[in-house]
């Protein structure tokens, strides 16, 4: 019997497979939100606040990421917010 038997056939052994996709979606899309952010922020942020690759962060640059990365944080909030919120 696979996950995707029908409702009337599950058995005790059967939902726990269902829980364990279900644990298993819930990390691949965590993981895949976390590689969109770090996209995202190299992409946007990188290639709007870094003027002169170096070894090193000028104090500009530095202030610019992080009011970039905030930017990203809130507005994936307010997304995140308004998704949720529309589905109740």
């Amino acid at each position: 019997m696979d996950s995707f038997s029908s409702p009337s056939s599950s058995s005790p052994s059967s939902q726990m497979s269902a829980e364990d996709l279900m644990d298993q979606l819930k990390a691949q899309l965590a993981q895949a939100y976390a590689e969109e952010f770090l996209e995202t922020v190299r992409g946007k942020c990188f290639d709007k606040c870094i003027t002169k690759p170096g070894s090193s962060l000028s104090g500009g640059e530095s202030s610019c990421i992080s009011r970039c990365v905030d930017r990203y944080i809130e507005a994936t909030g307010i997304i995140s917010k308004a998704l949720f919120s529309s589905h109740r």
